[in-house]
Order: C-alpha cells, then sequence, then structure tokens
C-alpha cells in the first residue's frame, strides 16, 4: 500500500484538476448558450432562402454560374474544425472524415487535384503535418462575424465561377445538442438544384412544395441572380455557427464527465488514506504495546 505521503501528493493533483476541469464547465456553459441561441436562430432564415432558391426550376434557362455542373478537375474541401483541444472526440471525428472523403476522391475522380482549406488550428495543425495541400484559417474562429465569414465565402465562389475549382465540400460538426454532434459532408458548390423541396408542416407529414407555391417580383432570374450568392454566404455562416455550438457543448460534456471522474477518483484516494492512516496508527499501538511487555518482562 502506498505511503500516506503518496497518497496525500495524489490527493492533492486530483482536486487541483477536478478545480479546473469543474471552472472550464462553467466557461464553456457560457459559451455554449450564446452559440447555441445563434445556431436556432440563424438555421429557419438559411433554411428558407434555401427552399426558395431550389424552388426555381433551373431548366428553363434559368441558372447562375454558381449551379453550372462541369467535370471535376479541381476539388476543394473545407475542413472545420476547432482552435483549442479538450473537446472530446470532436476533432478527430472530423478529420477522420476528411481523409475519408480524400480516399474518396481519389477514387472517384483520379486525375482531380484536390486542396483544402482548414478552419480550425487543430485541423490546420494535422494536414500541415502531414505535407497536404492546405490553407490555414482558423483566424476565422477568433472573430466568427458574419462579415468575416462572408469574406471567404466571396473569395471561394469566384474561383469557383472563375473554374480553379469545379466542387466544393465542407466538412463540419453539425449541432444536435449539447451532448451529440452529427458528422457531415455537404457539397456547398455546384448549388443542388430539385424542382420540388420536401417540407414538414405542423402534423408532422412531410408534402411537397413545388414553385407555384410562390410568386416572384420582378422575376425569377433577377431573384436568382441576387439571392444564390447571400444564401451561399449564409449557409457558410450556419455551418461555421454549427460547428461552433457543437465545440463548446463537446468541451462542456468532456469537462462534465472529467469533472465526475475526479470526483470519483478522489473518493477512492481518500479511502485508501484513510486505510493507511489506520494501518499506520495500529503498527505504532501495536509497537509500543510490544515494547511495554517487554519491560514488563
Amino acid at each position: 500500500m502506498a505511503n500516506l505521503k503518496e497518497v496525500r501528493t495524489r490527493i492533492a493533483s486530483v482536486s487541483s484538476t477536478q478545480q479546473i476541469t469543474s471552472a472550464m464547465k462553467m466557461v464553456s456553459a457560457a459559451k455554449f448558450r450564446r452559440a447555441q441561441n445563434s445556431i436556432i436562430g440563424m438555421r429557419p432564415y438559411v433554411a428558407q432562402m434555401s427552399e426558395i432558391i431550389e424552388s426555381i426550376d433551373v431548366g428553363d434557362g434559368l441558372q447562375t454560374a454558381y449551379h453550372e455542373v462541369r467535370p471535376v478537375r479541381h476539388i476543394l474541401m473545407v475542413v472545420v474544425t476547432s482552435n483549442k483541444g479538450l473537446c472530446g472526440a470532436f476533432n478527430a471525428n472530423v478529420i477522420k472524415q476528411a481523409e475519408a472523403r480524400l480516399q474518396d476522391y481519389r477514387q472517384q475522380y483520379p486525375e482531380a487535384n484536390t486542396h483544402l482549406i482548414a478552419i480550425g488550428k487543430r485541423g490546420a495543425d494535422y494536414f500541415a503535418k502531414r505535407d497536404i495541400d492546405s490553407e490555414n484559417r482558423s483566424d476565422l474562429l477568433d472573430a466568427p462575424t458574419f462579415d468575416n465569414i462572408a469574406t471567404l465565402a466571396d473569395s471561394i465562389m469566384q474561383q469557383y465561377c472563375n473554374k480553379a475549382y469545379d466542387l466544393v465540400e465542407i466538412v463540419y460538426n453539425q449541432f444536435k445538442n449539447s451532448l451529440a454532434q452529427i458528422l457531415s459532408t455537404e457539397q456547398w458548390l455546384p448549388v443542388s438544384q430539385n424542382s420540388q423541396t420536401a417540407r414538414t408542416n405542423q402534423t408532422g407529414q412531410t408534402s411537397q412544395a413545388t414553385a407555384d407555391d410562390y410568386i416572384y417580383e420582378p422575376s425569377k432570374a433577377t431573384i436568382l441572380r441576387e439571392m444564390v450568392p447571400l444564401t451561399l454566404r449564409s449557409q457558410f455562416y450556419r455551418v461555421i455557427l454549427d460547428s461552433l455550438a457543437s465545440e463548446h457543448g463537446a468541451r462542456m460534456t468532456a469537462m462534465q464527465k472529467a469533472t465526475d471522474n475526479a470526483t470519483e477518483l478522489l473518493k477512492d484516494l481518500k479511502l485508501s488514506y484513510n486505510k493507511a492512516r489506520q494501518a499506520s496508527i495500529t503498527n505504532e499501538i501495536i509497537e509500543i504495546v510490544s515494547g511495554s511487555e517487554a519491560l514488563k518482562g
């Protein structure tokens, strides 16, 4: 059994760790609430804009440069991780999914070139160490405002129109709740087009929204020209908000588990300490009694 000094040292160390993880959990909880409110407020807006765009049938020559589907020779994958760790498997899952998509690209498009944009220091560092062609845009997470993120979105959109890229995908964690995230891979460009969009009503039944549900003013062409870029920027911003909410939720959960584990370990250590202390006291009593009996003899 460990001596008393060793057990006391471990108790002090675990107690200090418990205080740190508990404080980090409270900080993450505060950030999580703000991020959760942001993504919950953003989703209906983006969903409605996407539904309107998808409802316009581009088969009659109504098509923007963002709808153009061409042979895939240049691929851009945007990988969204976090700048900090201590959030469980949040970053590892995204990186694993990104590597799987890279393998799929090699099989589907063997002659295509692939470029990565890493939003988040964890992903950027991982790809840099493996000499994978990537651009580090971790700075976006330091100030995740719509204007900053829209600037990157506009740059990618312009490069797509200039045919620098033929396919743009985003790999990220979609926010579900504080305990779970949905690992997602979305095609951002070219814009997917559906003449009919599934819609869920208040009874929970799915209906089909067609182009007849809308009256277009001034014209479909004008609406497409103005709304498609705005929708794409909003979708990109929504992805970042999803990832941030998922990150803070994952870190809050991880720190809660770490705090709980520290609490259980402290109980075991204190029990071990008390046993060691009792054994020490018992040995001292035995020595005193033995010495007393020896003197009597």
